[in-house]
């Protein structure tokens, strides 16, 4: 038996869909405003606009937006000017989902992390030693 939930766009309940989390109105109205936003994007002279430009000049959310860059509907690569924001300090990126900033410094934790667990490793071994010997001695 299919689930019912309500739409993330109006909150309206709905049949769930593995494609969609919204109802059928609220997709049908995402589409209308890609055209817009496609449309104005399409144009020679808007291939540079900023974010807060085509969310002016198309009436379009921001979120709406970010939502098409992310699922690859609008291809940053061909609009320089146009990203969304690293998922741990909200710089604008055009790929993936951490800065190079970011992912340098997760990079970084992780090998300290790997170090820190070898020395732990280290220790614990060191100590099993030292305990046999001791045991071993008394004999």
């Amino acid at each position: 038996m299919p689930d019912l939930v309500n739409c993330a766009g109006c909150g309206k309940i709905m049949v769930r869909n593995q494609f969609r989390d919204i109802c059928q109105e609220c997709y049908t109205e995402e589409e209308r405003q890609f055209e817009v936003v496609y449309k104005f994007m399409r144009k020679r002279q808007n291939r540079a606009a900023t974010m807060e430009q085509v969310v002016e000049a198309t009436g379009v959310s921001e979120e709406l937006i970010l939502k098409f860059i992310k699922s690859g509907r609008i291809q940053v690569t061909q609009f320089p000017n146009l990203g969304y924001p690293c998922d741990k300090c909200g710089a604008i990126i055009q790929k993936g989902k951490l800065c190079d900033s970011c992912t340098n410094e997760l990079r970084s934790d992780m090998l300290e992390f790997e170090r820190d667990q070898e020395f732990k490793e280290q220790i614990q071994q060191q100590d099993k030693e030292r305990i046999y010997l001791s045991k071993k001695n008394r004999d």
